[in-house]
């Protein structure tokens, strides 16, 4: 199935085929990935794949390994007992990422106040009540935590600083319910912090001319990685944006006017605190203009765009991209990629068009938009075309 993209400023841009973006998606999404956690097989092998995947398209491919520090990782399943029911794993309990290692099983009553040996029911992770827990030798905290609303706890890797004491999330209600009831707690929280490698696919296709405009788009592919017991696919953040980058490349590679620069970035930990855009960003030319998208799973609404650095022009081809193609356009946060890009003076813009299942196991192939991402696609190919020739 594909759908033609507007002729804009007479240029004509090609198709956007949505066959191909689905498909995308569905690869980056797939089990041999295993979630696209930066530093793990499945993340090099999505790398790999990407990259090949742009030598097909005629570009220029390097990768660019960098170091990657304080990722949080499970080297287990956590376990999670109370009195004789054991909880479940993202539904009913979590490791929360300030949480020290803790690889084998610690029983403790439950309690308020620290006292050697207990759990201590907490409203939060304060400092104080951290270290007269760790004075009194207390087992850990247990702190409340929301759920999403297919009743999931979204999984990060980078997070607050460790502290010197377990600390496990419950569900709210499950949070009050041992406040009702005290009793035993047994738990396990085998998380650790690893340094590991990652690795940005840039993509070449075509240099600036002296003066001419030039185009860097950019998508991370990274996920935060499968659990132990689960896949968490990582459909919508972000193999969706990587697709609408892949299918606009190509069809702006087709067309792109002479002189024009434009080139991929598609980046690693970004899940890691965006250190693949902070280790690329110094690097890029001056006054490359710099379009990141960061979900394009399913649009409910306007798209939220966020524009940082000298960026008027660019937002000036994005709003009348989106009023070309239909793609309603909204001010909105997007802390992603494009914020690294922006504090080193690039004119970005950073595009979200929807993460159903953010950063859980629901976040499957299923639950992606075929019309979001050509949308999205048009809207990218549009700004370019825009941007070129306005």
């Amino acid at each position: 199935m594909s759908s033609a993209v507007p002729r804009l400023a007479g240029t004509p841009l090609g198709e956007v085929d949505t066959g191909r973006l689905v498909a995308a998606v569905a690869e980056l999404a797939a089990d041999p990935y295993a979630g696209r956690r930066v530093g793990t097989a499945g993340g090099r092998a999505a790398g790999s794949w990407l990259a090949a995947r742009l030598r097909r398209l005629g570009a220029v491919v390097r990768l660019q390994e960098f170091p990657v520090t304080g990722v949080r990782e499970l080297s287990a399943l956590p376990v999670l007992r109370w009195q004789d029911q054991s909880w479940r794993h993202r539904r009913d309990s979590a490791v929360h990422l300030a949480s020290a290692d803790l690889p084998v099983p610690r029983t403790g009553d439950l309690g308020v106040e620290p006292v050697s040996g207990r759990w201590v029911l907490a409203s939060a992770v304060e400092p104080g009540l951290v270290a007269q827990a760790v004075a009194a030798g207390a087992a850990g905290l247990v702190i409340p935590r929301g759920v999403d609303a297919g009743g999931w706890m979204p999984k990060m890797i980078t997070g607050p600083a460790v502290q010197p004491i377990p600390i496990v999330s419950v569900r709210t209600d499950l949070h009050a319910r041992l406040l009702a009831e005290r009793g035993v707690l047994t738990a396990t929280l085998p998380l650790r912090t690893v340094a590991v490698t990652g690795r940005n696919v840039h993509g070449v296709f075509a240099e600036p001319a002296p003066g001419a405009v030039s185009v860097l788009l950019t998508a991370h592919y990274d996920g935060v990685g499968d659990d132990p017991d689960q896949r968490l696919p990582a459909a919508a953040d972000n193999a969706s944006g990587v697709a609408v980058v892949l299918e606009a490349a190509r069809t702006l590679a087709a067309t792109v006017p002479a002189g024009l620069g434009l080139a991929v970035a598609l980046l690693d930990a970004e899940e890691a605190g965006a250190q693949g855009s902070a280790y690329h960003a110094p690097q890029v030319p001056p006054g490359t203009h710099v379009i990141n998208i960061d979900g394009a799973g399913k649009l409910d609404g306007p798209a939220a765009v966020e524009a940082g650095g000298p960026a008027q022009p660019l937002l000036a081809a994005l709003d009348a991209a989106g009023r070309q193609v239909g793609v309603a356009l909204r001010a909105g946060a997007m802390p992603s990629d494009n914020r690294r890009y922006a504090a080193t003076g690039l004119p970005a813009v950073g595009i979200g068009m929807g993460v159903p299942g953010y950063q859980t196991p629901a976040e499957t192939v299923d639950r992606i938009d075929p019309a979001t991402l050509a949308d999205a696609t048009r809207l990218v190919v549009a700004t370019v075309d825009h941007l070129t020739h306005r």
